[in-house]
């Protein structure tokens, strides 16, 4: 066991100090305020706080881990070691020239997203509004690098210490946001489809909704025995994340009472995981959230414990507060679509720590880095695959989860760019 010894404990500390020393590195920590403990104990140790006792480990602190409530931060990075951090500390003693805690709090805890900010058309918090984007960090799982660097301080310090750190995997998460393309789809949809497609002179897709309404051809958005097939192939695990809001600009997937996505609902259930993906009215309004809820309970026969926010959109902390209540386990939309990168400095999954109850919650946060959204303006799929290399190479390094964000819709047959989604995911499959 790894004991810390600080002047007065906090929530924010203990969150963190598990997170880095126990979920990552996999070594117990405890803590004591008691000088005489600090010093009577025969294990690895060190201290945190503004001045060391004496000759121990020590790492100097800056108040943000002892403090409560949200204030502008002043975030200064620089480099440690060929690593970018920030919250520098002066004491020639620390054993880091910044407080790696509290830098860690503040990327993990997403601190930044609680202040003003310019947001997008969809009310986002962009990636470009972060530091690490700022920085050029985003592409880093800086807290896990950061462990590491800890990690090597205490096996210099103390001969024998042991860790159990975790092992790299893979999971791809598949959000439905449109689960078929034309087939059951109702009078008023199908009507609509055709409409739009007549209006942008979109006659291969007149002709293929004809088909497929027909019952000449399957359903082009019906990739789901592919995708399954697959990453079957591969060591990966998958999930699909099934829409179930009402109909609007933001909804366009099947009518949640369709006999027929309720059928194909249940019948992926029987091979991967499924999940919910929150739709638009569903992040702000928890009506919707209990009603959308009600339906996958009732489709899957299933308790709700796995979600995606449409759109990886989250109104922080409200969204993971309304999940908590419907005793969601599992949140999976920490992630940028737009870019690929870690949005939260991290590759291990973390609990939500709510900043404004300054409280550690049971809502477990599994972050994506690579989302195929990001992909769409590269066109050769040896370049996005040179581009994805490179993040899941620095996952591979501090053993973390590579999680993936891919969508139904991309290996659509009758469009051009499916041979190039094929070939990315062959990739991914074979990691």
């Amino acid at each position: 066991m790894l004991l810390i010894y600080t002047q007065k404990t906090s929530p924010r500390l203990r969150y963190i100090a598990k997170q880095l020393f126990e979920r990552i590195l996999g070594i117990q920590v405890d803590f004591t305020v008691k000088i005489e403990s600090f010093v009577a104990h025969n294990g690895p140790k060190f201290s945190y706080g503004k001045q060391p006792l004496g000759k121990e480990l020590f790492f100097q602190s800056v108040s943000l881990l002892f403090e409560k409530g949200i204030s502008e931060e002043v975030v200064t990075v620089k480099e440690c070691d060929g690593l970018p951090c920030f919250f520098s500390v002066p004491h020639a003693e620390s054993a880091l020239n910044f407080d790696v805690f509290a830098a860690s709090f503040y990327l993990l805890s997403r601190y930044e997203e609680y202040l003003p900010q310019v947001k997008d058309s969809l009310v986002r918090f962009m990636a470009s509004s972060s530091i690490a984007y700022e920085y050029k960090f985003l592409q880093l799982p800086i807290v896990d690098l950061w462990a590491f660097k800890i990690k090597k301080i205490l096996e210099e310090r103390f001969e024998g210490i042991q860790f159990s750190s975790n092992k790299f995997s893979t999971e791809i998460i598949c959000e439905v946001s449109e689960a078929l393309a034309y087939r059951k789809k109702g009078w008023f949809r199908s009507v609509e489809n055709f409409a739009n497609d007549v209006v942008k002179f979109r006659f291969k897709r007149i002709y293929i909704q004809c088909k497929v309404i027909l019952g000449l051809q399957k359903d082009p958005y019906h990739t789901y025995n592919y995708i399954i097939n697959k990453t079957k192939t591969g060591k990966a695990d998958l999930k699909f994340f099934f829409g179930l809001g009402d109909y609007s600009s933001h909804e366009k997937s099947h009518n949640c009472h369709s006999q027929t996505y309720q059928r194909l609902i249940k019948s992926i259930g029987d091979y991967c995981g499924i999940g919910m993906r929150l739709s638009f009215d569903a992040q702000k309004d928890l009506v919707a959230l209990k009603n959308e809820k009600k339906r996958f309970e009732k489709i899957t026969h299933r308790s709700l414990n796995q979600t995606f926010c449409q759109y990886s959109k989250i109104n922080l902390p409200t969204t993971y507060r309304d999940l908590i209540e419907q005793e969601v386990t599992f949140d999976y939309s920490m992630g940028y679509q737009d870019n690929s990168g870690f949005r939260a400095g991290t590759c291990t999954p973390f609990l939500f720590y709510d900043l404004e109850y300054e409280i550690q919650t049971p809502l477990l946060l599994m972050p994506y880095c690579l989302s195929e959204n990001a992909f769409q303006k590269i066109t050769s799929p040896e370049k996005a695959i040179a581009q994805a290399s490179i993040l899941i190479d620095q996952v591979k390094k501090v053993n973390g989860k590579l999680i993936i964000h891919i969508n139904n819709q991309i290996f659509d047959t009758t469009e051009q760019r499916s041979r190039f989604w094929k070939q990315v995911f062959d990739y991914f499959v074979s990691i």
